[in-house]
């Protein structure tokens, strides 16, 4: 059972969510939130597996509350539902933490494989929102192909799975790394392509082809 916080300002929103959510098998909503400071009040009691957060809220948004979740619970998935497919508010979030994007007119059935999909550790984005990447990607702005020179197989491999939509966890399970091991190597890819966050690195890897790749197992030493 996937124990599930909904983070919304509007109570019609919260109590449907919980409606439809409950009715799925395999997901229980633990708590409701009308904001993002309640959320992080609410968490370290409710202890949800998941947590479906809005972004525009009083008191404090769904950026801000995206970043501090996951300084406080890494491990712990939060996957954006708003109305919101902007540029801004979907950079924002990604660059929060934020596991994945979906907009409020989805599917019930869509909505439910996403918080399934996000708990074992994929990541589902909006159709909509997925064509900002597409964009990124077209628009030339990644680095050049040379500078994945830089990068060491196991950080290519790394970046590989990133780009697949796998979390550092997931990664870290696959390759049997400890987290903060994924995680320093995430850094050091970042830092060498000279990129700001995860979606550009995915962007990064798909437009060069990395994704593809079959590399070694182990770093090359």
């Amino acid at each position: 059972m996937i124990r599930v916080m909904i983070v919304d300002d509007q109570m019609v929103v919260c109590e449907g969510l919980r409606v439809v959510l409950n009715e799925a098998p395999s997901i229980e909503v633990v708590a409701a939130a009308s904001n993002g400071a309640e959320a992080l009040e609410l968490f370290p009691e409710a202890k949800p597996d998941l947590v479906l957060m809005d972004l525009k809220m009083p008191v404090k948004n769904g950026i801000a509350a995206t970043r501090e979740l996951k300084e406080i619970s890494p491990q712990t998935p939060v996957l954006v539902l708003t109305t919101y497919d902007d540029d801004q508010w979907v950079f924002d979030a990604i660059r929060a933490g934020a596991d994945g994007y979906l907009l409020k007119d989805s599917h019930r059935d869509l909505l439910v494989a996403a918080i399934e999909g996000t708990y074992a550790g994929q990541t589902h984005i909006d159709s909509t929102v997925a064509g900002r990447l597409f964009s990124f990607v077209r628009s030339g702005r990644a680095p050049s192909t040379e500078a994945a020179s830089s990068l060491t197989q196991r950080e290519r491999q790394i970046l590989k799975l990133l780009a697949r939509g796998d979390s550092n966890s997931v990664i870290a399970e696959k390759l049997f790394l400890a987290l903060g091991t994924v995680q320093n190597y995430v850094s050091s890819i970042f830092s060498k392509l000279d990129l700001a966050d995860r979606t550009q690195a995915a962007a990064f890897a798909w437009q060069h082809g990395l994704v593809y790749e079959n590399p070694r197992d182990e770093e090359s030493k």
